[in-house]
């Protein structure tokens, strides 16, 4: 019996004490803290964001200060309205009763950076045209992918040109573009300088030499953008 008891008390339960439960307080983030959260989360999704829209091609848009399709066009109009106010074309329509015809020698880019010199080239050819003042025969590359297809042609056409029917150039116009940067921190000057000669083909004259210069001013933001 009493071995029974012993058996039994070894089994009594504790009683459970169940401990306080403390609520943590609850700390208010601050309202700058959180509208510069949502700052830094709108900039972080809208600077990885790319925009693209079609603008006018004759709307200049300088995003530095290199040269540029707007620098191409204005200096091709501005050298060549120069060029046929001189009295080279007249001149030579009042003695041969025709437009002369003039070729692009070679223009040379001589300057601190890529510029594409056949764009600036189509616009000199652009300006000429349409100034009613001369016409342009094909040269180098050009002329001898012509010369190949009239070969092709006489070969395989019923109808192909004949050979050695060409027009030959009356004048030749030739030039170079050179620049000179001059740099302190974070200023910047970019000098460009266009330089164009017109020679007579037959007399080795030079009947035009025109000159166009183009300055630009850069500086940097503190912040590097």
């Amino acid at each position: 019996m009493f071995m029974h008891m012993l058996r039994k008390s070894a089994f009594i339960k504790a009683p459970f004490i169940k401990a306080p439960f403390i609520k943590a307080p609850f700390v208010k983030a601050p309202q700058t803290l959180l509208i510069g959260c949502v700052v830094l989360a709108t900039v972080a999704v809208t600077g990885c964001s790319t925009q693209v829209k079609r603008v006018d091609s004759n709307e200049e848009i300088a995003l530095s200060d290199r040269w540029n399709a707007t620098d191409s066009r204005l200096v091709a109009e501005e050298m060549v309205a120069d060029m046929v106010s001189f009295p080279w074309a007249t001149e030579f329509e009042m003695n041969n009763g025709r437009k002369p015809t003039v070729i692009i020698q070679r223009i040379s880019n001589k300057s601190h950076e890529h510029i594409a010199v056949d764009t600036f080239i189509n616009d000199i050819k652009r300006s000429i045209i349409r100034s009613g003042k001369a016409s342009f025969v094909a040269g180098g590359e050009e002329r001898e992918s012509v010369r190949d297809e009239r070969s092709d042609q006489e070969l395989n056409a019923k109808d192909a040109k004949a050979q050695g029917q060409e027009k030959a150039a009356d004048y030749a116009l030739s030039g170079t573009l050179n620049s000179i940067v001059d740099q302190a921190d974070k200023e910047r000057v970019t000098f460009y300088q266009v330089d164009l000669k017109l020679i007579d083909m037959e007399s080795n004259i030079e009947v035009w030499n025109g000159q166009k210069k183009i300055q630009k001013y850069q500086k940097k933001s503190s912040f590097g953008l």
